[in-house]
């Protein structure tokens, strides 16, 4: 599915809800998308802070709303589910994630450390995709931002286990949800998004924002066309669970 296509059969443009879409990823996803003339409604954690989000909500007027949320307070979660309540979405991706205790063996992760990388990583996602999934049209797309770093299979290396932990759990709960709700024409996709020059991926990642989103951006809007989950990286290929 095109944004083309998608327009095609409605009056207005698609609408793409971003969550996590003040800086890095979030926003570059939230910018391809009003590029290529959707509507997109993104979210913050604080609404008063001045983001890049806001910024490219003040080039877009009315195509780039920014709404307040913090994956990890559920009173946000309901006061932004009423507010949404008359939009329909075409694509509900959720980009939050953070990441601590890098180098640290899982044993000896404090257990605050844990609770809130498995909380914003893995519990917060999917509590925003169990709230918002019926604001999603019958053939839209529901993702998560998840990562190479969640599979399993490829972990050979070690390295980064609070961080691998959270995103393997993550890609659980999706499924676990996607068997839920089979048997529709929904899509739902966990992404892997390559390695990139953000905050959290840090200066030495191969690629950048630019080179990678776009085709992050192709691959969920190929992906809205098939129902059912895949766990898919930059490049539309099959990630090993």
């Amino acid at each position: 599915m095109t944004s083309a296509e998608t327009a095609g059969h409605r009056p207005t443009a698609p609408t793409a809800l971003i969550v996590g879409a003040s800086r890095g990823l979030g926003h570059a996803l939230a910018a391809e998308f009003a590029d290529r003339g959707w509507k997109v409604v993104g979210t913050v954690r604080d609404i008063e802070t001045r983001t890049l989000l806001h910024e490219l909500a003040d080039r877009a007027p009315g195509r780039v709303s920014v709404e307040q949320l913090d994956v990890n307070e559920p009173a946000q979660l309901t006061r932004l589910r009423e507010r949404l309540a008359r939009t329909e979405l075409d694509v509900l991706f959720v980009n939050a994630g953070t990441t601590r205790q890098a180098d640290t063996p899982i044993g000896a992760v404090p257990a605050a450390d844990f609770v809130e990388v498995m909380l914003t990583n893995a519990l917060g996602p999917m509590r925003v995709v169990e709230a918002l999934e019926d604001l999603v049209a019958p053939a839209g797309l529901i993702g998560a931002m998840s990562s190479g770093q969640g599979s399993i299979t490829n972990n050979t290396t070690g390295l980064r286990e609070l961080y691998r932990g959270s995103k393997a759990a993550l890609n659980m709960f999706m499924r676990g949800f996607a068997a839920r709700h089979s048997g529709g024409r929904r899509a739902f996709v966990l992404m892997a998004p390559g390695w990139i020059r953000t905050e959290l991926g840090g200066p030495d990642a191969p690629f950048t924002l630019e080179e990678n989103v776009p085709r992050i951006v192709d691959v969920l809007l190929a992906k809205a066309g098939r129902p059912g989950l895949e766990y898919l990286d930059y490049q539309g290929r099959t990630v090993p669970w």
